[in-house]
């Protein structure tokens, strides 16, 4: 692993609802299209060397997107996907964050079936520590396009802090990145916009 390898975790933005399509079918909605080219746009995305990706829709449109400005290979890694909802399969607001509140309180508890927090935050640490290996001592920096949920499970252990919602990303429909030392393990910042503010500087 290179030293000081930076790696980019963002995260999907707005999506088209559907409840009639399987949640990881949904892509990005014409708004959540225009923030992703707001991201692409950034220098941060210039400087990407390689894409992962979750296998879920949503999240491939945003690399894609990537792919397309700045011709960085993609790959995909299923495991980058978000935390597995399948027992339920689509729940309306508000009762779907009721349970997101109880995913986060009781991370070691399968909430209505869904996949418990700990073993998402398992994988998510996991898929992204071989991301980076697999980078290597290639150009560039690493940028995982994935999702809030597991978004946050990997910042919380980045932090060293329990799992807590209080550490989710602040944009309620998606669409933020933070950034870390992979090969330190260190958070360079957390939670931002994916499109670009003055607080940013």
């Amino acid at each position: 692993m290179a030293p000081g390898m930076r790696v980019l975790l963002v995260t999907h933005p707005e999506v088209t609802i559907d409840p009639a399509v399987p949640v990881p079918d949904w892509g990005l909605s014409a708004r959540g299209r225009e923030r992703m080219a707001a991201f692409c746009a950034r220098p941060e995305a210039a400087s990407i060397g390689h894409v992962f990706v979750s296998s879920e829709r949503k999240a491939r449109d945003g690399a894609d997107m990537l792919h397309e400005r700045h011709g960085c290979p993609v790959t995909i890694d299923p495991r980058l996907g978000e935390n597995d909802r399948s027992a339920t399969g689509y729940v309306a607001p508000p009762r779907f964050w009721e349970i997101v509140d109880r995913f986060f309180a009781e991370p070691e508890t399968s909430v209505l079936g869904w996949e418990r927090a700990v073993d998402a935050q398992a994988r998510i640490k996991a898929a992204v520590r071989d991301c980076i290996a697999a980078h290597g001592d290639r150009v560039g920096d690493v940028c995982i396009v994935s999702h809030g949920g597991v978004g946050t499970l990997l910042l919380c252990d980045l932090l060293g802090a329990p799992i807590s919602r209080d550490r989710d990303q602040p944009v309620a429909g998606g669409g933020c990145f933070f950034a870390f030392d992979g090969s330190a393990w260190v958070l360079e910042h957390g939670w931002r916009d994916i499109v670009p503010s003055a607080s940013d500087r």
